[in-house]
């Protein structure tokens, strides 16, 4: 029986994006858990160090090139502050099934991360989402709706609860692996539950 992996991430993560990219090579089902990581560091008393510390930022850019020439990916950061990260979580939430958010969330982080497009509004998303070839027919309705807000706020609720601090963070049961360079740590805790 496959093992199931939540993964919850942020689009205005870069690391989020790179563990994303990744996801295919995990032997395991993976479930899409998007949250809005600022909230969830808020919650639990975390602060963004790469932005709040000059010095960390400057070596994340570098940390993220190696990554990305690593994973073989493209690597073109959208503005971070701007961002409307709300409108894409949003939009992964909104799609009507499991295949729809895989697919939105591809889209969404290729166009933001592989592309440097800086999304500002729900009709940016929308946009995306569409020239990926998804049905977006009543999508800005159900993004707006009560329903899809209620979910990303119990997304950073459950991942608050269950102890995650940033993004992206992995969790298998109360097994937890943040960041993307976490993978292979992951990849063996998988493997040796299979083996059990």
């Amino acid at each position: 029986m496959s093992q199931t992996v939540d993964f919850f991430f942020d689009f205005v993560s870069p690391y989020s994006y790179l563990a994303h990219s990744q996801l295919s090579t995990l032997d395991a089902d993976v479930v899409l858990r998007p949250m809005h990581v600022l909230s969830v560091m808020k919650a639990v008393g975390n602060t963004p160090t790469s932005v709040t510390c000059p010095p960390k930022g400057r070596y994340a850019g570098a940390d993220l090139g190696r990554w990305a020439q690593r994973y073989q990916v493209a690597l073109k950061a959208p503005d971070m502050r701007t961002l409307n990260n709300g409108a894409c979580l949003r939009a992964v939430l909104a799609a009507t099934s499991d295949s729809a958010r895989a697919a939105t969330t591809t889209a969404l982080f290729n166009a933001c991360w592989g592309e440097g497009k800086t999304l500002l509004t729900d009709e940016d998303a929308i946009t995306v989402v569409a020239a990926a070839g998804i049905d977006t027919d009543g999508l800005a309705e159900r993004m707006a709706s009560r329903a899809v807000i209620d979910q990303l706020e119990a997304n950073n609720a459950e991942a608050a609860e269950r102890g995650v601090f940033g993004a992206p963070t992995f969790l298998v049961g109360k097994a937890m692996f943040f960041g993307n360079d976490r993978l292979d740590f992951l990849r063996e805790h998988l493997a040796m539950e299979t083996a059990a």
